[in-house]
């Protein structure tokens, strides 16, 4: 962008988008992280369940671990295990446990979403720089980004929860990613993740927002998975995720990373036309 003062709308294309990781660029289902969390309480005598696993996804792990130490069910059988509900300490033993066991277990779930290279391609011959954040933490995304890249994903800015003062929803990572690509204004930049704390770092970021419905935690199944649903039921669990997408302020959806460039190409549309997410 020419100049430093600004005083009038942007009016330019899309620039820049952040994407999440985990069910949005890799790991279809977002089932690498949901594994760990159930094992890692198992292995502290509470059982939870997959979907209480899933509850907080998207937060900096030790937060995820702290939401799902103040769920009813979890602090029940603590208490009965340890005749306490459990404390700060007992989250920082589990996330320790739990740092460990993810940096084995990301390698294994890094495998690209099907149509991520297409978009990705797409971005590129649109300029559009490709930054990305996550709720991993750097030493578990050190893993992740290699292994990625030797399967052919390699964005151009990578920002954890560890590198800035405090995770999704707050807005820093979006901030960093701005600021590694070089990206101004924020209205330039769009957020993609699948979670609703993906939403909510974005708007937090005065950016635009794109949630999505299908690849990612809020379904939370394998592309075979998918496959075996009844269409009607499956067309109904998307509706119900769109829906709470969109309550929770996300200015579009799409069922995958597949189905995202027409989003990106309408945003540019909408900026062309001085509006501002």
């Amino acid at each position: 962008m020419n100049g430093i003062l600004r005083n009038k709308a942007y009016k330019g294309p899309v620039l820049g988008v952040v994407l999440d990781w985990a069910g949005t660029a890799v790991d279809y289902g977002c089932v690498g992280p949901v594994a760990v969390f159930v094992d890692i309480f198992k292995q502290y005598r509470v059982e939870v369940t997959i979907r209480e696993a899933r509850s907080f996804m998207g937060l900096m792990k030790k937060d995820h671990i702290r939401g799902m130490c103040g769920l009813p069910s979890v602090q029940e059988q603590w208490r009965k295990a340890y005749g306490r509900l459990p404390n700060e300490e007992d989250v920082e033993t589990l996330f320790a446990s739990t740092e460990s066991m993810m940096r084995q277990t990301v390698c294994r779930h890094a495998d690209p979403i099907p149509g991520l290279q297409e978009a990705v391609k797409g971005l590129r011959e649109r300029n559009i720089k490709i930054g990305s954040s996550t709720g991993y933490t750097s030493p578990i995304m050190k893993k992740l980004v290699q292994e990625a890249a030797k399967k052919g994903y390699a964005p151009d800015a990578v920002v954890c929860s560890s590198d800035v003062p405090a995770g999704r929803p707050f807005p820093w990572m979006c901030y960093a990613n701005a600021i590694q690509l070089q990206v101004y204004p924020l209205e330039a930049l769009v957020k993609i993740g699948d979670t609703v704390s993906d939403i909510e770092e974005g708007l937090n970021a005065g950016m635009w927002t794109v949630g999505l419905t299908k690849s990612g935690n809020e379904l939370g199944l394998t592309e075979e998975e998918v496959s075996r649903l009844d269409p009607d039921d499956l067309k109904e669990k998307l509706s119900g995720i769109e829906q709470t997408f969109l309550a929770s302020g996300a200015h579009y959806t799409a069922e995958g990373i597949w189905d995202v460039l027409p989003t990106i190409d309408d945003i540019s549309r909408r900026l062309a036309a001085g509006e501002r997410p």
